[in-house]
């Protein structure tokens, strides 16, 4: 409700709210901040300065990249710590949008910086789309490389004529209004994914596995996780444990008892199901079938990035004979 009250609500509707209606929505939203202010006084003085105190930030913060997951991003906004998020590539030199520290719309990249454009296009028609459809963000200006060392033929896959880079994001960008609790938001740019990351159902549907991921790794039980199911009927994911924080969590439901020093795959599998459902219950799809793996995935491996990002297709090709049996 705060974020309403500063006009810094995010919101992919074309359609202006009215002037009652924008006038009703901050008189309340400026209610409810009252009512919870005292309770956020209490929490600033118990809690939060310990929080501050330990991760040696109490007012600001910079994070670069892409987009922050929405509970990294609320927590921090709860504490009182503003969080600059930046956005950028190595093609982009690499910032090309930013948040700033007197509009820190949540949830977003924040504007395009001075001379940049960002557009979002359809994938398979390049058509351009309207602000709030999701779509592959592109963007041009003077940042923007022109081309890959002696490498044309992959500067003319993400690079146009007219200088458009394709990020190979998934995104939308908020729509301007005048008034209502997104009047400072148009023109801010929000990130959903990575366009080679999308898995296509059996039925049609696209599903964005970024959104369960960062929501099942919230759960102490789950140390990584990557959702599968292309070509399928319904999701997957593999899953690497946190298995002491299983086991104990095991204990306390006394699935097994006290002195215990092991799991059974079938109990670790179902806890783990089971805590899929409780923290993605929210998402636009659900989990099916999970396979658990021992070995964690890292750099040595070769399932990871130097920047500590998981290289979904290797994890994948790696475990296809595996993830194919979760079908059967």
């Amino acid at each position: 409700m705060h974020l309403n009250l500063l006009g810094t609500y995010l919101t992919r509707n074309q359609k202006q709210p009215s002037y009652l209606a924008s006038v009703y929505d901050w008189l309340w939203a400026r209610i409810v901040a009252a009512i919870l202010w005292p309770l956020h006084m209490l929490g600033k003085k118990l809690v939060y300065s310990k929080i501050h105190s330990a991760i040696g930030i109490s007012k600001a913060g910079i994070s670069g990249g892409g987009s922050l997951p929405p509970h990294v991003d609320k927590f921090f906004e709860a504490i009182g710590v503003k969080v600059q998020n930046g956005y950028g590539l190595t093609e982009t030199s690499p910032v090309i949008a930013a948040r700033r520290p007197n509009c820190n719309v949540l949830g977003s990249v924040g504007p395009p910086i001075r001379h940049t454009e960002f557009k979002v296009v359809e994938s398979e028609t390049g058509e351009v789309l309207l602000p709030g459809s999701t779509g592959i963000v592109k963007v041009r200006g003077p940042q923007v490389m022109k081309g890959y060392y002696k490498n044309s033929r992959a500067t003319e896959q993400v690079l146009d004529e007219d200088g458009w880079l394709n990020t190979g994001d998934i995104g939308w960008i908020a729509p301007h209004h005048s008034t209502g609790r997104s009047r400072r938001c148009g023109g801010f740019v929000v990130l959903e994914g990575r366009a080679k990351d999308t898995i296509v159902l059996s039925t049609g549907e696209n599903v964005e596995p970024v959104e369960l991921e960062e929501a099942a790794m919230r759960s102490s039980l789950i140390q990584q996780i990557v959702v599968v199911g292309q070509d399928q009927r319904r999701l997957g994911a593999i899953i690497v444990p946190n298995k002491e924080e299983v086991l104990l969590a095991a204990k306390k439901l006394s699935i097994v008892d006290v002195n215990a020093s092991d799991l059974s795959k079938d109990k670790m599998t179902s806890l783990l199901y089971e805590e899929l459902r409780k923290w993605t219950s929210g998402c636009s799809f659900q989990i099916g079938p999970i396979l658990i793996v021992d070995e964690p995935f890292t750099i040595d491996s070769g399932l990871m990035t130097s920047t500590m990002k998981i290289r979904r297709d290797r994890v994948v090709a790696q475990y296809k004979e595996q993830i194919e049996n979760l079908y059967k």
